[in-house]
């Protein structure tokens, strides 16, 4: 069956034998049909799910085919539409055609020439679909850098999202924040067959609870104060295409529910919707907490996981790929710098390839940002160089009974090594001077850490330090 055929077809007809006949025989010619006996049932039916080609009648009960034709074309990325009537006439014709249809077929006419203008209508609309999502994929494409690595931790992740994208199974990218998540993300979409669709990415840390659901699903008017309109979520929005979860194990646990059942049914209700939402989505997820962790403290929901945990990735830290280091500070300072990026001194080098790097690429551009705005003619030195880089922190196990440190590792100095019954009151030291120093800026003060603003949340939480005082 052809990738024309396979075009989705709804069809507004009050006639039921005209409406059942017409719903047979394009099914029988190979499109995906659906059929209303109203406008009303034809303006719920767009709601509820794509269509590429609307057939309207232009005399129904309710809402005629003139005032649907209105309402289809105040909707985001409307279907072609082709008027149908017993009744032409040149007004309504030319009435039809100003108001957007994209043709306009007399009663009565042969099937075959239905096919003929259906075909044709759908074509123009695959283009013109087409279009915006290869402008979007090429804005996104160009600000998108490579996956720069040579090293074999990374080119075994590699093989696996040249093996994986092609397929349609959802996959879970595991590892310490800042290790290239989001760009191992969009790598699955890119090689995969919904790559002309849209990528949508949703941090799922980033949103109050009261926000992320409607943030995620969507809302109608009236939901809620201040809802005056209707709302596409995020994951109707990818309909078709990829969504990328970050941080999901930070998702509350009601909207875990709601979101299990949308993968499983592939239907949900928007927030204040009484009708279900089709979507047909690929889930990429992405967390950097340990998986049996967050399961067995009941913080994320087993059967979630093994729905979005279909097939797994996990990166590997900066530290234990340290042959990474160089080619990708050289591929940063170009991107930072442009075509005469600053030259690393050997120094500069031995000191970039012992730290261990906490905070990853990411922290790694931020180190690199600096040093450029410092720099001098031409040359990286150490002076150049943050603190922690040349006087490297020491990574002090987490231990029994201890708040788990960001990453895996506490953030402490080697002074403090010496008392492991300190750790949790100096880990929260450095956050609190971290916060002042940023004036309580949470994002600077992620920055400053190393640490995603996800982690530096939770440890905000843990230490009650969400309020200044």
């Amino acid at each position: 069956m052809s990738e024309q055929q396979q075009a989705r077809i709804l069809i507004a007809e009050d006639e039921a034998n005209l409406r059942l006949v017409l719903q047979k025989e394009l099914e029988r010619l190979g499109y995906r049909v659906q059929a209303a006996p109203d406008g009303e049932a034809a303006l719920r039916k767009l709601e509820e799910s794509n269509v590429d080609v609307l057939l309207c009648d232009i005399n129904m009960p309710r809402m005629d085919g003139m005032e649907l034709l209105r309402r289809v074309y105040q909707r985001p990325n409307p279907p072609e539409v082709i008027m149908l009537t017993g009744q032409a006439t040149v007004e309504t014709a030319v009435e039809a055609m100003k108001l957007g249809a994209y043709d306009y077929l007399t009663k009565p006419y042969s099937i075959t020439e239905l096919d003929v203008r259906v075909k044709q209508a759908a074509d123009k609309r695959k283009l013109r679909v087409d279009n915006v999502r290869l402008r979007e994929q090429l804005a996104r494409q160009s600000a998108l850098p490579e996956i720069v690595s040579v090293s074999e931790l990374m080119k075994e992740a590699i093989r696996l999202i040249e093996r994986v994208a092609p397929s349609e199974a959802s996959v879970l990218i595991t590892g310490e924040s800042g290790t290239g998540k989001e760009l191992v993300a969009h790598a699955i979409h890119r090689l995969s067959s919904r790559a002309e669709a849209s990528f949508v990415d949703l941090n799922c840390a980033a949103f109050q609870e009261s926000l992320l659901e409607s943030e995620l699903f969507g809302y109608e008017a009236g939901a809620f104060s201040g809802a005056k309109g209707r709302k596409l979520g995020l994951i109707e929005l990818a309909d078709g295409g990829t969504l990328f979860l970050d941080e999901v194990t930070e998702l509350p646990a009601q909207l875990q529910a709601k979101l299990l059942r949308a993968i499983e049914t592939r239907t949900f209700f928007r927030v204040g919707g009484v009708r279900k939402v089709e979507v047909n989505v690929r889930i990429v997820a992405a967390t950097n907490r340990n998986l049996d962790t967050v399961v067995n403290d009941g913080v994320f929901r087993s059967d979630l996981l093994y729905r979005i945990n279909g097939f797994q990735i996990s990166l590997a830290p900066l530290r234990e790929r340290p042959e990474d280091i160089e080619p990708l500070a050289r591929y940063l300072l170009k991107n930072i710098a442009g075509t005469h990026p600053p030259e690393l001194t050997d120094e500069a080098f031995t000191a970039l390839r012992a730290y261990t790097w906490p905070g990853n690429v990411r922290q790694l551009k931020n180190c690199l940002e600096r040093a450029v705005i410092l720099s001098n003619n031409g040359r990286i030195t150490l002076s150049e160089l943050p603190p922690e880089v040349t006087r490297p922190v020491v990574a002090v196990p987490v231990q029994q009974g201890v708040a788990p440190a960001v990453n895996g590792e506490a953030l402490v100095p080697a002074a403090a090594s010496s008392a492991p019954g300190s750790l949790r009151e100096v880990e929260r030291q450095q956050i609190l001077a971290a916060l002042e120093q940023t004036g309580w800026h949470r994002g600077k003060t992620a920055e400053i850490l190393g640490i995603s603003p996800s982690t530096l949340y939770r440890r905000l939480r843990d230490y009650d330090l969400e309020r200044r005082r």
